[in-house]
Protein backbone atom coordinates (compact mmCIF):
# COMPACT_ATOMS: atom_id res chain seq x y z
CA UNK A 1 0.00 0.00 0.00
CA UNK A 2 0.91 3.74 -0.35
CA UNK A 3 0.49 6.15 1.97
CA UNK A 4 0.50 9.88 2.48
CA UNK A 5 1.38 10.50 6.02
CA UNK A 6 0.54 14.20 7.05
CA UNK A 7 1.37 16.17 10.36
CA UNK A 8 2.69 19.15 11.80
CA UNK A 9 6.89 18.60 10.62
CA UNK A 10 7.66 22.59 11.15
CA UNK A 11 8.86 23.35 13.36
CA UNK A 12 10.63 20.20 14.78
CA UNK A 13 7.81 19.89 17.75
CA UNK A 14 6.43 16.07 19.43
CA UNK A 15 4.00 15.94 16.50
CA UNK A 16 6.88 15.17 14.18
CA UNK A 17 8.85 13.00 16.29
CA UNK A 18 5.51 11.44 16.58
CA UNK A 19 5.10 11.18 13.30
CA UNK A 20 8.20 9.77 12.46
CA UNK A 21 8.58 7.13 14.57
CA UNK A 22 4.89 5.40 13.19
CA UNK A 23 6.19 5.91 9.47
CA UNK A 24 9.03 3.81 10.25
CA UNK A 25 6.04 1.55 12.04
CA UNK A 26 4.54 1.74 8.64
CA UNK A 27 7.52 1.49 6.44
CA UNK A 28 8.49 -1.93 8.74
CA UNK A 29 4.66 -3.71 7.16
CA UNK A 30 6.05 -3.50 3.96
CA UNK A 31 3.95 0.19 2.99
CA UNK A 32 5.61 2.76 1.27
CA UNK A 33 4.84 6.04 3.55
CA UNK A 34 5.23 9.33 2.39
CA UNK A 35 5.82 11.69 5.04
CA UNK A 36 4.80 15.31 4.49
CA UNK A 37 4.43 18.94 6.26
CA UNK A 38 0.54 20.11 6.85
CA UNK A 39 2.34 23.55 6.00
CA UNK A 40 3.14 22.86 2.89
CA UNK A 41 -0.79 22.50 1.57
CA UNK A 42 -3.32 25.69 1.69
CA UNK A 43 -6.56 23.54 0.68
CA UNK A 44 -7.79 20.23 0.23
CA UNK A 45 -8.13 20.23 -3.05
CA UNK A 46 -4.39 20.45 -3.11
CA UNK A 47 -3.97 16.96 -1.09
CA UNK A 48 -6.67 15.89 -3.14
CA UNK A 49 -4.33 16.70 -6.51
CA UNK A 50 -1.60 14.74 -4.69
CA UNK A 51 -3.23 11.99 -3.90
CA UNK A 52 -4.17 11.65 -7.33
CA UNK A 53 -0.81 12.30 -9.10
CA UNK A 54 1.05 10.10 -6.59
CA UNK A 55 -1.63 7.38 -6.75
CA UNK A 56 -1.67 7.16 -2.95
CA UNK A 57 -4.21 5.01 -1.75
CA UNK A 58 -4.74 5.58 1.95
CA UNK A 59 -3.54 8.57 4.00
CA UNK A 60 -2.61 8.91 7.83
CA UNK A 61 -2.85 12.55 9.47
CA UNK A 62 -1.94 13.61 13.16
CA UNK A 63 -4.28 16.44 14.54
CA UNK A 64 -7.96 16.00 13.55
CA UNK A 65 -8.27 19.73 12.74
CA UNK A 66 -5.28 20.64 10.70
CA UNK A 67 -4.54 17.40 8.84
CA UNK A 68 -8.61 17.00 8.71
CA UNK A 69 -9.50 19.89 7.16
CA UNK A 70 -7.53 18.72 4.16
CA UNK A 71 -8.96 15.80 3.71
CA UNK A 72 -12.58 16.84 3.49
CA UNK A 73 -14.18 15.19 0.15
CA UNK A 74 -11.46 12.95 0.42
CA UNK A 75 -12.15 9.56 -1.73
CA UNK A 76 -9.70 7.58 -0.14
CA UNK A 77 -9.52 5.61 3.22
CA UNK A 78 -7.76 7.36 6.17
CA UNK A 79 -7.12 7.18 9.35
CA UNK A 80 -6.54 10.08 12.30
CA UNK A 81 -4.65 10.39 15.24
CA UNK A 82 -5.27 12.81 17.71
CA UNK A 83 -2.77 15.42 18.71
CA UNK A 84 -3.61 16.89 21.67
CA UNK A 85 -4.88 20.69 21.16
CA UNK A 86 -7.32 19.55 19.00
CA UNK A 87 -9.30 17.56 21.43
CA UNK A 88 -8.17 20.11 24.00
CA UNK A 89 -8.40 23.69 22.31
CA UNK A 90 -9.98 23.44 18.89
CA UNK A 91 -12.65 21.86 20.26
CA UNK A 92 -13.98 25.03 21.44
CA UNK A 93 -14.06 26.45 18.13
CA UNK A 94 -17.53 25.85 16.92
CA UNK A 95 -16.73 26.59 13.20
CA UNK A 96 -13.50 24.06 14.21
CA UNK A 97 -15.77 21.41 16.07
CA UNK A 98 -17.64 21.23 13.02
CA UNK A 99 -14.73 20.34 10.17
CA UNK A 100 -13.82 17.86 13.18
CA UNK A 101 -17.03 16.23 13.40
CA UNK A 102 -16.99 15.97 9.56
CA UNK A 103 -13.52 14.29 9.29
CA UNK A 104 -14.41 11.76 11.76
CA UNK A 105 -17.68 10.17 9.90
CA UNK A 106 -15.47 9.11 7.05
CA UNK A 107 -12.26 7.62 9.19
CA UNK A 108 -11.67 4.19 9.33
CA UNK A 109 -9.89 4.41 12.84
CA UNK A 110 -8.97 7.37 15.32
CA UNK A 111 -6.40 7.32 17.99
CA UNK A 112 -5.82 8.97 21.51
CA UNK A 113 -3.09 9.39 23.86
CA UNK A 114 -4.84 9.26 26.93
CA UNK A 115 -8.29 7.76 27.73
CA UNK A 116 -9.28 11.28 28.66
CA UNK A 117 -8.47 12.23 25.73
CA UNK A 118 -10.72 9.43 24.28
CA UNK A 119 -13.71 10.83 26.43
CA UNK A 120 -13.56 14.24 25.75
CA UNK A 121 -14.27 13.23 21.86
CA UNK A 122 -16.78 11.16 22.39
CA UNK A 123 -18.51 13.38 24.58
CA UNK A 124 -18.84 15.92 21.48
CA UNK A 125 -19.31 12.48 18.87
CA UNK A 126 -20.67 10.02 20.50
CA UNK A 127 -21.06 8.35 17.12
CA UNK A 128 -17.58 7.76 17.03
CA UNK A 129 -16.99 5.85 19.99
CA UNK A 130 -16.29 2.43 18.39
CA UNK A 131 -13.14 3.58 16.22
CA UNK A 132 -11.62 5.15 18.74
CA UNK A 133 -8.42 3.24 19.86
CA UNK A 134 -6.33 4.46 23.17
CA UNK A 135 -2.34 4.15 22.16
CA UNK A 136 -0.20 5.65 24.76
CA UNK A 137 2.88 7.42 22.94
CA UNK A 138 6.14 4.84 22.70
CA UNK A 139 9.41 5.80 23.88
CA UNK A 140 12.74 5.89 22.06
CA UNK A 141 15.82 7.95 23.58
CA UNK A 142 19.00 8.34 21.57
CA UNK A 143 21.44 10.50 23.97
CA UNK A 144 24.34 11.97 21.59
CA UNK A 145 27.26 10.08 22.74
CA UNK A 146 29.94 12.89 22.17
CA UNK A 147 27.59 15.37 24.08
CA UNK A 148 29.58 18.10 25.89
CA UNK A 149 27.64 18.85 28.84
CA UNK A 150 30.15 21.59 30.44
CA UNK A 151 30.39 23.03 26.26
CA UNK A 152 26.68 23.02 26.37
CA UNK A 153 26.33 25.26 29.54
CA UNK A 154 28.29 27.57 28.39
CA UNK A 155 27.58 28.05 24.69
CA UNK A 156 23.92 28.65 26.50
CA UNK A 157 25.87 31.73 28.69
CA UNK A 158 25.96 29.75 32.19
CA UNK A 159 29.36 29.78 33.52
CA UNK A 160 29.97 27.92 36.35
CA UNK A 161 33.11 27.84 37.99
CA UNK A 162 33.53 26.47 40.93
CA UNK A 163 29.65 25.54 41.68
CA UNK A 164 27.87 22.27 41.40
CA UNK A 165 24.71 23.94 39.50
CA UNK A 166 21.13 22.59 39.34
CA UNK A 167 20.09 22.83 35.82
CA UNK A 168 16.14 22.96 35.13
CA UNK A 169 15.44 22.43 31.29
CA UNK A 170 11.98 23.49 29.72
CA UNK A 171 11.87 21.83 26.34
CA UNK A 172 8.82 23.36 24.37
CA UNK A 173 8.41 25.24 20.64
CA UNK A 174 7.99 29.15 21.77
CA UNK A 175 3.98 29.38 21.26
CA UNK A 176 1.49 30.23 23.89
CA UNK A 177 -0.44 26.98 24.82
CA UNK A 178 3.58 26.24 26.01
CA UNK A 179 3.36 28.92 28.41
CA UNK A 180 7.30 29.26 28.82
CA UNK A 181 7.45 32.36 30.59
CA UNK A 182 4.48 30.80 33.48
CA UNK A 183 8.26 30.64 35.65
CA UNK A 184 10.12 33.00 35.06
CA UNK A 185 9.12 35.36 37.61
CA UNK A 186 9.34 33.24 40.62
CA UNK A 187 12.29 31.29 39.15
CA UNK A 188 14.54 34.31 38.73
CA UNK A 189 13.17 35.24 42.77
CA UNK A 190 14.48 31.63 44.07
CA UNK A 191 17.89 32.48 41.92
CA UNK A 192 18.41 35.54 44.30
CA UNK A 193 18.37 33.32 47.03
CA UNK A 194 19.81 30.30 45.31
CA UNK A 195 22.44 31.16 42.88
CA UNK A 196 23.38 27.70 41.83
CA UNK A 197 19.91 27.54 40.14
CA UNK A 198 19.29 27.95 36.35
CA UNK A 199 16.34 27.55 33.63
CA UNK A 200 17.17 26.55 30.08
CA UNK A 201 14.26 27.02 28.03
CA UNK A 202 14.98 25.58 24.67
CA UNK A 203 12.75 24.68 21.50
CA UNK A 204 12.07 26.39 18.09
CA UNK A 205 10.50 29.46 17.11
CA UNK A 206 7.32 28.63 16.89
CA UNK A 207 4.83 32.07 17.19
CA UNK A 208 7.19 34.76 16.19
CA UNK A 209 5.39 37.60 17.50
CA UNK A 210 5.05 35.27 21.18
CA UNK A 211 8.95 34.12 20.89
CA UNK A 212 9.90 38.21 20.85
CA UNK A 213 7.89 38.35 24.11
CA UNK A 214 9.89 35.26 25.39
CA UNK A 215 12.93 36.89 24.13
CA UNK A 216 12.39 39.92 25.77
CA UNK A 217 11.33 38.18 29.18
CA UNK A 218 13.94 35.84 29.97
CA UNK A 219 16.39 38.77 28.67
CA UNK A 220 15.64 40.66 32.17
CA UNK A 221 15.36 37.68 34.47
CA UNK A 222 17.87 36.23 36.36
CA UNK A 223 19.48 32.32 36.01
CA UNK A 224 16.89 32.19 33.00
CA UNK A 225 18.27 30.96 29.74
CA UNK A 226 16.87 30.49 26.01
CA UNK A 227 18.34 28.04 23.78
CA UNK A 228 17.38 27.27 20.43
CA UNK A 229 16.18 24.40 19.31
CA UNK A 230 19.16 21.17 19.00
CA UNK A 231 18.72 17.83 17.03
CA UNK A 232 16.87 15.00 19.18
CA UNK A 233 20.08 13.50 20.55
CA UNK A 234 21.72 16.41 21.60
CA UNK A 235 18.50 17.18 23.16
CA UNK A 236 18.26 13.98 24.99
CA UNK A 237 21.85 14.33 25.82
CA UNK A 238 20.68 17.85 27.57
CA UNK A 239 17.88 16.42 29.31
CA UNK A 240 19.83 13.35 30.76
CA UNK A 241 22.49 15.67 32.30
CA UNK A 242 20.05 18.40 33.67
CA UNK A 243 18.79 17.89 36.94
CA UNK A 244 15.04 18.39 36.20
CA UNK A 245 12.83 18.45 33.19
CA UNK A 246 10.36 21.05 33.47
CA UNK A 247 6.41 21.21 31.75
CA UNK A 248 4.62 24.23 31.82
CA UNK A 249 2.08 23.83 29.15
CA UNK A 250 -1.47 25.31 29.53
CA UNK A 251 -2.75 22.02 27.29
CA UNK A 252 -0.76 18.61 26.81
CA UNK A 253 -2.42 15.74 24.96
CA UNK A 254 0.99 13.64 26.12
CA UNK A 255 4.07 14.90 26.54
CA UNK A 256 6.87 12.91 24.72
CA UNK A 257 9.47 15.44 26.59
CA UNK A 258 8.21 14.38 29.96
CA UNK A 259 7.84 10.38 29.11
CA UNK A 260 11.53 10.74 27.45
CA UNK A 261 12.61 12.39 30.18
CA UNK A 262 11.22 9.18 32.53
CA UNK A 263 13.16 6.91 30.28
CA UNK A 264 16.91 8.91 30.96
CA UNK A 265 16.23 9.14 34.44
CA UNK A 266 15.91 12.51 35.04
CA UNK A 267 13.37 13.70 37.17
CA UNK A 268 9.89 15.80 36.06
CA UNK A 269 8.22 18.99 37.21
CA UNK A 270 5.04 19.32 35.61
CA UNK A 271 2.04 21.36 35.25
CA UNK A 272 -1.05 20.07 36.84
CA UNK A 273 -3.28 19.64 34.12
CA UNK A 274 -5.20 16.78 32.86
CA UNK A 275 -3.05 15.85 29.68
CA UNK A 276 0.33 15.49 32.58
CA UNK A 277 -1.51 14.09 35.05
CA UNK A 278 -2.33 11.28 32.60
CA UNK A 279 1.22 9.86 33.45
CA UNK A 280 2.89 11.81 36.14
CA UNK A 281 1.34 10.74 39.49
CA UNK A 282 2.49 13.15 42.00
CA UNK A 283 5.31 12.53 44.00
CA UNK A 284 5.68 8.66 42.72
CA UNK A 285 6.70 9.03 38.41
CA UNK A 286 7.16 13.01 39.13
CA UNK A 287 5.80 16.18 40.88
CA UNK A 288 2.99 18.04 39.90
CA UNK A 289 2.63 21.90 40.54
CA UNK A 290 -0.48 24.05 40.31
CA UNK A 291 1.41 27.72 40.47
CA UNK A 292 5.04 29.30 39.86
CA UNK A 293 4.87 28.89 43.87
CA UNK A 294 4.37 25.14 44.26
CA UNK A 295 6.82 24.84 41.55
CA UNK A 296 9.91 26.66 43.52
CA UNK A 297 8.84 24.73 46.72
CA UNK A 298 8.88 20.87 45.24
CA UNK A 299 11.89 21.76 43.25
CA UNK A 300 13.69 22.39 46.31
CA UNK A 301 12.29 19.49 48.21
CA UNK A 302 13.61 17.63 44.98
CA UNK A 303 17.30 19.32 45.36
CA UNK A 304 17.38 18.75 49.64
CA UNK A 305 15.47 15.12 49.22
CA UNK A 306 17.70 12.74 47.64
CA UNK A 307 15.79 9.86 48.63
CA UNK A 308 12.42 11.47 46.93
CA UNK A 309 14.80 12.14 44.00
CA UNK A 310 16.01 8.42 43.13
CA UNK A 311 12.56 7.05 43.97
CA UNK A 312 11.22 8.81 41.58
CA UNK A 313 13.26 8.59 38.90
CA UNK A 314 12.83 4.41 39.86
CA UNK A 315 9.07 4.65 39.46
CA UNK A 316 9.57 6.77 36.48
CA UNK A 317 11.55 4.55 34.61
CA UNK A 318 9.34 1.53 35.14
CA UNK A 319 6.85 3.07 34.21
CA UNK A 320 7.49 4.20 31.03
CA UNK A 321 8.80 0.54 30.54
CA UNK A 322 5.86 -0.77 31.68
CA UNK A 323 3.30 1.36 29.45
CA UNK A 324 5.50 3.32 26.96
CA UNK A 325 6.70 0.35 24.82
CA UNK A 326 7.89 1.36 20.87
CA UNK A 327 7.42 -2.79 20.52
CA UNK A 328 3.38 -2.17 21.38
CA UNK A 329 3.22 1.53 20.01
CA UNK A 330 4.35 -0.25 16.42
CA UNK A 331 1.97 -3.30 16.55
CA UNK A 332 -0.85 -1.52 17.32
CA UNK A 333 -0.37 0.75 14.26
CA UNK A 334 0.47 -2.49 11.97
CA UNK A 335 -2.74 -3.65 13.21
CA UNK A 336 -4.54 -0.21 12.33
CA UNK A 337 -2.93 0.53 9.04
CA UNK A 338 -4.63 -2.95 7.60
CA UNK A 339 -7.79 -1.48 8.14
CA UNK A 340 -6.96 1.39 5.05
CA UNK A 341 -6.68 -2.16 3.18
Amino acid sequence: MKLLFLACLSPPTGNRTTAQRISEYVQSCDHVCALRDIADFKSSSQVSDLISEEKFEAVLIIHLYKGGRLLLGSSVPYGVIFGGTDINEDIKDEKKREVMGAVLQKSRFLVAFTDQLKKIAEHHWPFASSKIHVQPQGVVTKPCEKFDWIEFLQNSGIQCKNIDPYIFLLVCGLRQVKDPLFLVDAFSAWRNEEPRVYLIIIGPEVDTAFTQQVKAKVKSARGVYLVSEKPQEELHAAMRDSFAVVNSSISEGMSSTILEAMDLNVPVLARNIPGNRAIVKHENTGLLFFDPSEFVEFSKRLISDTCLKESIVTQAKKYVAEHHSWNTERETYRRLTAKLL
